[in-house]
């Protein structure tokens, strides 16, 4: 009998050595950042990759300041305070600082309220993102409205270096110093083992969420920004290439198949983004402005597409416009030729 509550007294205090012992949780992420969707014209995304929470706000919202709710990581802490008040002003970005459950590291998430005024781009001005050397468009006050799938792409063990991926900036331009350039390469042995033979060049307007990038990677492209107005046109120039070999989703060279590029603009209604899943389908869809001839074009090639109406807009209501580009057309079935090149400048949606 003695030995066996000693036995359970072993036991007890092993247990409470292990709960001792433990350690304290080392991450420091923003989980979510709420407020009322009144006062947004888009969902928040959290960008944990480069460490910023794009906001999507009202005018009223963006003059009037918010009282975010956080959610954080297990014990960890921020500050300013979850339900705080932060307010905005031109060229400022308020930060909130979070710190670890066991203190040792801390993370700095910059706010970025993010609008379109005018439907305008010449990919002039690329970061590099910081860990992975990926490159991106970005807006002349900095702020972020375009991205691709180079950070899905960056978790397959690409070397780090911007021109191993398949979206990047070229001085190959129509207009200016610079243009995006898209294109198709190779899967990597990591890649492969999921069955993913090649990554398409893509280049959108909307945001990439690296936690659907491996279980259900069209969820990750989700497209859009929100827009006022009524469009009429989508315009640009482009040049594009096709790869010399079209490899269906096994890697099988597929005789007689060219690979073609895909460019269209897409305005539907809501807050809440399309993804690679419906952005052809949904009944969200308004309208729809597509390249129809995705050959070869080895010179600059400007092109002016009307927006096909599915129904009336009304004034009123919340809506999204999405600017989406591939250098293969089938690349989200993983289908196309390594080495197919899209360039892309002077993108524009013409209002009405």
């Amino acid at each position: 009998m003695r030995l066996r509550n000693l036995c359970y007294l072993t036991v007890l205090v092993g247990l409470q050595a292990c709960i001792k012992d433990a350690p304290m949780n080392p991450e420091a992420d923003i989980e979510t950042f709420s407020i009322d969707k009144k006062l947004l014209s888009s969902d928040v995304f959290i960008d944990q990759a480069n460490a910023k929470v794009m906001l999507y706000l009202t005018h009223e919202a963006y003059e009037t300041g918010i009282a975010p709710t956080l959610t954080l990581s297990a014990g960890a802490t921020v500050t300013p305070a979850s339900g705080d008040s932060i307010h905005f002003e031109p060229g400022v970005h308020p930060q909130y600082v979070v710190t670890s459950a066991n203190g040792l590291n801390k993370k700095t998430y910059k706010v970025e309220v993010i609008t379109i005024g005018t439907w305008q781009w010449d990919f002039e001005k690329w970061m590099t993102n910081n860990k992975d050397k990926y490159q991106y468009p970005i807006n002349d006050d900095s702020t972020v409205v375009w991205s691709s799938g180079n950070p899905g792409i960056a978790l397959s063990g690409v070397p780090k270096d911007p021109m191993e991926y398949p979206l990047r900036v070229t001085t190959d331009a129509y207009h200016g110093q610079h243009a995006a350039e898209m294109v198709t390469r190779k899967g990597t042995a990591l890649s492969n083992l999921v069955g993913i033979k090649l990554f398409a060049g893509s280049l959108f307007v909307g945001v990439f969420d690296a936690q659907f990038a491996f279980l259900e990677p069209l969820k990750a492209t989700q497209f859009g920004q929100p827009y006022i107005g009524k469009p009429l046109r989508f315009t640009g120039y482009y040049k594009y290439k096709p790869g010399a070999n079209y490899q269906d989703k096994a890697g099988n060279i597929v005789p007689g198949m060219t690979d073609s590029c895909a460019v269209y603009a897409v305005l539907y209604s809501g807050t809440t983004r399309l993804d690679a899943t419906n952005i052809s389908n949904s009944e969200r869809i308004i309208a729809t402005a597509y390249l129809p001839d995705g050959s070869t074009r080895e010179n600059w090639t400007r092109f002016d597409i009307p927006f096909v109406l599915k129904r009336q807009i009304d004034s009123k209501e919340k809506m999204m416009m999405a600017i989406v580009a591939s250098s293969s057309k089938n690349g989200d079935s993983y289908k196309g030729a390594i080495g197919s090149r899209l360039v892309l400048d002077s993108l524009e949606i013409v209002h009405q």
